[in-house]
């Protein structure tokens, strides 16, 4: 599977900000030198960033903290490399959504998703869905929204990225842009089948449904 970009002069003058503003660029110098201190500083700087992009990418098996911690090891170790032509936030966010989608892609598992498997509140979930056709759902303690997360389970990692993203997030094309290095016509073309592929996922568990009553 193709990386992300991690390079920070593959981002486009229009994703990126006018430079590192002085703190962290002080912080990333020190940390370079092995500065302990300014390592753990600017770790809890980047914690926040990094935490909400496990959360929103989590492979299903894998622990976010055990996560977080594979991404500072990679930002640290590539730190000699930053040049600061880009905002630090959008490298390490580069670096921690390919750690999650290779994470996902070593699972490989694509599980089937029956209709026969949900629970009575989900089942309902697809039928009221089937009648009224709505957007994605967003809240993340709905039924609704479980039995999205488990079609979503059965796409591969860069389309349950860009779905994640896009519409879950609802984050606009320059900000994807700028966490994943795709340009505005891939990220709309993966979004497009991406939801044809959800689209044929949650047509079979209506027509499983179907096959029930």
């Amino acid at each position: 599977m193709p990386a992300i970009s991690e390079d920070p002069a593959s981002i486009s003058a229009g994703a990126a900000a006018e430079g590192v503003p002085d703190p962290v660029e002080r912080l990333v110098q020190q940390a370079r030198d092995g500065d302990e201190a300014a390592t753990r500083e600017l770790m809890e700087r980047l914690y926040p960033l990094v935490l909400k992009i496990v959360r929103s990418h989590l492979p299903k098996r894998a622990a976010e903290e055990d996560l977080c911690q594979v991404i500072f090891v990679r930002v640290f170790r590539g730190l000699k490399q930053y040049s600061g032509a880009a905002p630090l936030e959008h490298w390490v966010s580069r670096i921690a959504v390919n750690v999650c989608l290779n994470q996902i892609e070593s699972e490989r598992i694509r599980p089937e998703v029956r209709y026969a498997d949900l629970s009575e509140a989900q089942q309902k979930v697809v039928e009221a869905l089937a009648a009224n056709a709505p957007e994605l759902p967003k809240e993340s303690d709905s039924p609704a929204r479980e039995v999205l997360e488990q079609l979503l389970a059965k796409l591969g990692p860069q389309d349950r990225l860009v779905i994640t993203l896009l519409h879950l997030e609802e984050r606009s094309l320059a900000e994807i842009h700028a966490m994943t290095g795709w340009n505005t016509t891939l990220i709309k073309v993966r979004a497009f089948r991406a939801r044809q592929k959800l689209k044929g996922y949650y047509q079979k568990l209506l027509q499983q449904s179907h096959e029930r009553n």
